[in-house]
């Protein structure tokens, strides 16, 4: 493993599930977010969306919250369903963090405010050892001096990377 010392955040965890070359850019300062039209919609979204909440909770300058609401329950504002899965790993990746933080039973919520539905997210026996082969992971592709090499898939055309890895 490299020397590089890594932050792994909860939007690292996330590309991770959704691309790999994605999390890279992102973890090297290439930032490509700030002019994408669906990234643009998302975070209105997010901004405009439980406003009566305290927001954007950053803990330990790495995992950054979108909001608590009663006791030990924190939630992640998203867009769609498009990348549930990457999504339940954040939480995850939140959960396992206050965990290691001494922050224990507490649960996780993904809300999706424009389909008015929520899920329920809870760290699952067996999650934490995958969490920390994950992180290992994540170490490993932030830290090699090129980006890995991925195929195109369906959400790539929405993605803020797409023309610098395919045009």
């Amino acid at each position: 493993m490299r020397e590089k010392m890594v932050k792994v955040t909860g939007v690292m965890m996330e590309y991770y599930f959704v691309c790999k070359k994605k999390l890279w850019y992102f973890a090297n300062q290439i930032q490509m977010e700030n002019e994408n039209e669906n990234v643009l919609i998302g975070r209105m979204i997010d901004e405009n969306s439980y406003i009566q909440e305290k927001r954007n909770i950053l803990i330990d300058g790495t995992i950054n919250i979108d909001f608590i609401k009663k006791y030990k329950q924190i939630h992640e504002v998203k867009k769609s369903k498009s990348i549930e899965e990457a999504a339940i790993w954040q939480v995850k990746y939140y959960l396992y963090y206050l965990k290691r933080l001494g922050i224990e039973e507490v649960t996780g919520i993904i809300d999706y405010p424009l389909l008015r539905k929520n899920l329920v997210v809870k760290l699952e026996e067996n999650d934490e050892e995958k969490i920390e082969k994950i992180i290992r992971d994540i170490v490993e592709i932030v830290t090699n001096p090129s980006p890995p090499s991925v195929n195109r898939m369906k959400i790539c055309k929405n993605c803020a990377y797409y023309e610098l890895c395919f045009v």
